[in-house]
């Protein structure tokens, strides 16, 4: 693959310098796996950290992110390079800022390798050669898609857990036994919320293979640090219906197939996340009954478990209602189906103030699929509420109210609670169809005010 133009001037330049430049990481990965990069990272043998920063002023907008061990972030016309020079790294305290780090020019590459995570992510590569340094034989693992750890300085940075998840995801690769060894025994409890949400944003969104992300953080010992989910390895589900395994097994099909369907998702973020958890009720509903066995209420309590997992992953504001609106809701289709002849449309028209109903069929669809068989396309159950939805004038959004609280003021009624009783009486026949256009509504706000 070409490599970019002010990679190969910055490559040139520092040679005549008396340096040289490798391209590293994920850089060098994604080549071999002949993938474009979206950054190139580039570090700088053989040179002092001023005479580097002038080196990569000469090829872009130069962003310092750390002088005293000369990180740079360069801003150039086909992406972001990122320079750095060799560095020791020495840890300081828990968790994943615990370091104190110190830049050395002239270690060498085998040394200064030694601090990355995983194999596939320590080779180095002279970009005006071709030459690719290997020293820890990343191109075998390469080759056999497996994640192992570099050294044991591996274990100095819990947050390299789940960036195991996150390549298994993107990847689809399996960890080696050794690693996912040493990886139950690191502790994530003192990794920051907004790493957490990078990575699970990485896994559920950008991954190809979320289920296997998924099943690898299990197999590290990462799920205990998520209660919520470690509770659904081993939970039983009626093999008539589930015949994949248990709910942990089904929760990773179900995000598979959720790949399937993600550029149709409005948020993709949200929708995965509402597949991630929407059988977290299983977990404390599951019981053998009548020679089954069965999970009656899931739905309704694994929103509240949803909200006690996102709790954990993001501070994002509205979103865990959101999630846990989705999965309070993930039968409905189904059940609404099975019975459309006896369904109204206030029931329709109520379930768009509760869900959004696009994201809802394609959680519901999610779930079917994951059971580990194809679904008909259309899928019935998605097809028809989208079809009542849109005939009803919900399938986008709720039906906005008739009336407004100004509405009950310019008809003479002074501000107070019955203004606020009003209006939600009003919605609530509009929803029932009793009021059909807001002339109707104005009529019948004003007979309650006579």
């Amino acid at each position: 693959m070409k490599t970019w133009p002010q990679v190969l001037s910055l490559a040139q330049a520092a040679r005549a310098a008396g340096g040289r430049a490798f391209l590293v990481g994920g850089a060098v990965r994604d080549r071999l796996l002949g993938q474009p990069g979206k950054d190139a990272d580039v570090e700088v043998h053989g040179l002092d950290p001023a005479r580097v920063e002038q080196l990569a002023a000469a090829i872009g907008k130069v962003h310092l992110v750390g002088r005293q061990f000369a990180v740079l972030h360069v801003a150039t016309p086909d992406g972001q390079v990122e320079i750095s020079l060799p560095r020791r790294e020495s840890k300081t305290g828990p968790g994943h800022k615990g370091f104190e780090v110190s830049a050395e020019p002239h270690l060498g590459p085998v040394e200064a390798s030694r601090r990355r995570d995983f194999t596939v992510n320590a080779m180095l590569e002279d970009p005006l050669t071709g030459e690719v340094i290997d020293p820890w034989q990343g191109r075998a693992d390469l080759r056999r898609g497996v994640l192992r750890h570099v050294s044991s300085a591996f274990a100095e940075d819990p947050l390299r857990v789940l960036r195991a998840g996150r390549f298994a995801a993107r990847f689809g690769w399996r960890m080696h036994p050794a690693t996912a060894a040493l990886c139950r025994s690191l502790d994530l409890s003192e990794l920051p919320r907004e790493r957490l949400e990078r990575e699970w944003r990485e896994i559920l969104v950008g991954g190809a293979f979320p289920g296997r992300g998924l099943a690898v953080l299990e197999e590290c010992g990462a799920l205990r640090f998520f209660p919520e989910l470690a509770a659904l390895r081993g939970v039983p589900q009626d093999p008539v219906w589930h015949p994949e395994g248990d709910v942990l097994t089904h929760t990773a099909l179900c995000l598979d197939a959720g790949v399937r369907i993600r550029e149709s998702m409005a948020d993709p973020w949200a929708e995965m996340l509402g597949i991630l958890c929407h059988d977290l009720g299983k977990a404390t509903t599951t019981v053998f009954e009548r020679g089954r066995w069965r999970s009656a209420g899931h739905d309704e309590a694994g929103a509240d478990l949803t909200i006690s997992l996102l709790a954990r992953i993001t501070e994002q504001s509205g979103l865990a209602e959101n999630v846990a609106a989705l999965v309070r809701e993930h039968l409905r289709p189904g059940q609404l189906h099975a019975v459309r002849d006896q369904v109204g449309e206030a029931a329709i028209r109520r379930l768009a103030t509760r869900v959004d109903i696009r994201a809802l069929v394609r959680v519901a669809w999610a779930d079917a699929a994951g059971r580990g068989e194809e679904l008909p396309d259309p899928w019935p159950s998605s097809a028809w509420l989208l079809e009542r939805a849109a005939s009803l004038g919900v399938k986008d959004a709720a039906p906005a109210p008739f009336l407004q609280g100004r509405d009950a003021l310019a008809c003479g009624l002074p501000p107070g609670p019955r203004v606020g009783e009003l209006m939600r009486r009003a919605y609530e026949l509009q929803l029932d169809g009793g009021l059909g256009s807001r002339s109707a509504a104005l009529d019948w706000l004003r007979s309650q005010i006579a």
